[in-house]
């Protein structure tokens, strides 16, 4: 299609010369963003319950109120009130009956009026969905350390969990590693059961329908069914009645090896698991047991969480973790793909800053299932050594690997050569890849009490699958020549969805899923003619928003999702259709060229976009994200891209993303 030509009623395509002066405001704009040492970190935003923690964590511990600090979290809770009076999981998202108990009672304690308008319509809200003992397990373990609730509306846990083998139907190693590091110092904290001190003794009692003690059935996530929900349920109850009585030299025994399993991932000041519930947990679990606060142990559990903090002049927030390396590799990808000299130079700064990052040294709980592979992986953030993920190791590999490809000194051969080793050991039997753990698929755990949120596990998923497979085509394997791609390969086509999208687990949604599993299935060769590509470009094509943008919301989570719902564009999830249908070979669609003028119309002034909207995810259905970068990056990339295949001769993506 000429540059010039008409596209439909609406859009036109824009010419070379503004394609690329939005390109050249944008990639200023990123590079400006850059920090000294030459890497990138952008702000990572969660729902409200994280600051609401916060808040809560530091008069649990009766630490001296900072109030301008309170005023500015309080600032920023206020303003994510829903118009439905309580607090969701994501802008403009539905009621959520944890994330606003944890608001109310923050805004309580930060010392809001209850009966100012805005508490007012909360706590309406909240007793009209049943109140706050309606809330998830993880709200009402904070409940109970507080005193709002009693210890039996919170499911039984026992330390000696810490003793099982690992033969056992329930093991640490059976879970997930946010599951392992925000579980085992909670274990002692529902052991010892301490209180809050809570020196302003304030108390949520006017959440509550039915007073807590008198109430007897707790809920159960919208996941759990008969018969595991059930059979759980029951032992939970057995379990409550043998609780009370367990021995207490295997109990004494547990919580030592609890501390031990703790502090042996404590992590300095990045904190343990780089997450803030493990965190903050750790630091409770060290306050219980009494130890002193001039410990490093505790000096460092407590730095790490404050370092979590975005103060800004009027608001402030707590972050769930940070994203160094994500945001860093990401970026060296979309400065490779301007093809610029200043580019080129910062995406080597930026893998000069990664190289080091890499773990060669420490073997994780990964190795609980491959105990003959050796650690090469990066983690997601500045230090989580323990918890490198392949994700992040596939696109550090790859941003490596595209900067170096025409250089005859390849200094990056032996950290590729050994992150590579290492995610092939990781792959599972299914074909696919997990996070941070191989064949974590013992879905069953999901149905105990504790699991009310679904998460518990890392099974393999078709992005960070995707992602794998990129990686081994763009390092030269071939589906003839190197079994692991292939059967990486089978996983993803076998987990094309009816519609042809692939589900998304880290990022919103089918369309992160599609994007990212068109990359990896160009990378390694197949046709374009596959119906695997032409089933996914139909449903990209058939999603495509009036404005030429792409958007989808965070509730194409839900248990009965049953195709894609309409939602507003966002300058990220566009970026995604446009390098997944380029991926797929479509450069002159007509729907390309129409997403292209959608990201060059909403470009600012200042050269990037402004995306308000959650586009990634925790946990679905429980846990959502921004990414405050995903709207600098990754409609440059898209453009870049755009760019770069109408000049070229071939006008198939040659890098693996």
């Amino acid at each position: 299609m000429n540059a010039a030509a008409r596209i439909d009623d609406h859009f036109t395509a824009v010419s070379t010369e503004a394609l690329e002066t939005s390109i050249q405001n944008a990639k200023r704009a990123l590079l400006s963003l850059r920090k000294e040492d030459g890497h990138f970190c952008f702000e990572l935003e969660a729902d409200t319950t994280i600051p609401a923690e916060y808040v809560l964590m530091r008069h649990f511990r009766a630490e001296p109120v900072d109030a301008e600090l309170e005023r500015r979290i309080g600032v920023y809770l206020r303003r994510c009130q829903g118009d439905h009076g309580g607090w969701p999981l994501f802008p403009n998202g539905r009621f959520n009956i944890s994330a606003s108990v944890k608001a109310y009672f923050a805004l309580k304690m930060i010392g809001d009026d209850v009966e100012a308008p805005h508490m007012a319509r909360a706590r309406e809200a909240i007793l009209a969905y049943g109140g706050a003992a309606k809330s998830n397990v993880f709200t009402r373990s904070l409940l109970a350390l507080y005193g709002e609730i009693p210890w039996r509306g919170v499911p039984v846990m026992p330390v000696e969990i810490m003793l099982l083998p690992k033969w056992f139907p329930f093991h640490l190693d059976k879970i997930s590693y946010w599951g392992r590091t925000v579980l085992v110092p909670l274990l002692v904290l529902m052991t010892k059961k301490p209180r809050a001190k809570n020196p302003k003794n304030t108390h949520i009692r006017e959440l509550f329908t039915t007073p807590p003690e008198e109430v007897k059935v707790w809920p159960k996530g919208e996941h759990q069914t008969w018969p595991w929900a059930d059979i759980f349920g029951q032992v939970d109850r057995l379990l409550r009645l043998i609780e009370p009585h367990m021995p207490n030299g295997p109990r004494e025994r547990s919580i030592e090896l609890a501390v031990e399993w703790t502090t042996e991932r404590l992590n300095g000041f990045d904190g343990l698991g780089g997450i803030f519930p493990s965190m903050v947990n750790s630091l409770l679990m060290y306050d219980v047991l009494g130890v002193s606060d001039a410990d490093a142990r505790k000096q460092r559990a407590r730095e790490a969480i404050e370092r979590l903090l975005v103060v800004n002049e009027n608001e402030a927030y707590c972050q769930p973790c940070v994203s160094p390396v994500w945001d860093t590799c990401l970026t060296a990808h979309t400065l490779l793909e301007t093809g610029d000299e200043d580019a080129r130079d910062a995406a080597r700064a930026a893998c000069e800053w990664l190289a080091p990052l890499q773990v060669l040294d420490v073997k994780g709980d990964w190795e609980a299932t491959r105990p003959d592979v050796r650690p090469g992986g990066w983690a997601f953030q500045y230090a989580n050594a323990y918890y490198p993920d392949v994700d992040d190791t596939a696109v550090v590999v790859t941003a490596m690997d595209r900067l170096t490809a025409n250089d005859a000194a390849r200094p990056y051969d032996s950290r590729i050569a050994r992150a590579k080793e290492w995610i092939v050991g990781m792959q599972s039997k299914n074909g696919g890849w997990g996070a941070f753990d191989a064949d974590n698929t013992y879905h069953y755990l999901n149905h105990i009490p504790f699991a009310d949120h679904g998460a518990l596990l890392d099974p393999p998923t078709a992005d960070v699958s995707a992602r794998c497979v990129s990686m081994l085509a763009q390092l030269g394997e071939t589906i003839e020549s190197n079994d692991s791609l292939k059967r990486g390969v089978d996983y993803l086509l076998k987990e094309q969805e009816k519609d042809g999208s692939w589900f998304g687990r880290w990022g919103a949604n089918y369309i992160y899923g599609a994007w990212s599993t068109l990359c990896a299935l160009n990378a390694v060769g197949l046709p374009h003619d596959h119906d695997a590509y032409r089933r996914a470009v139909a449903w990209l094509v058939a999603i495509q928003n009036d404005d030429g943008g792409w958007g989808e919301d965070l509730s194409s989570y839900k248990l009965d999702y049953k195709g894609y719902e309409q939602a507003p564009s966002t300058a990220s999830q566009t970026a995604w259709a446009l390098l997944g249908l380029m991926a797929a070979g479509e450069i002159d669609h007509p729907a390309v060229a129409k997403g292209i003028a959608y990201l060059q119309a909403t470009q600012s002034d200042g050269g990037l976009w402004n995306e308000a909207r959650f586009t990634a995810t925790g946990f679905p259905r429980v846990f959502y994200l921004r990414y405050h970068g995903y709207g600098k990056f990754f409609p440059l990339w898209a453009l870049a891209r755009y760019r770069n295949l109408t000049r070229a001769n071939s006008r198939r993506v040659q890098a693996g993303l």
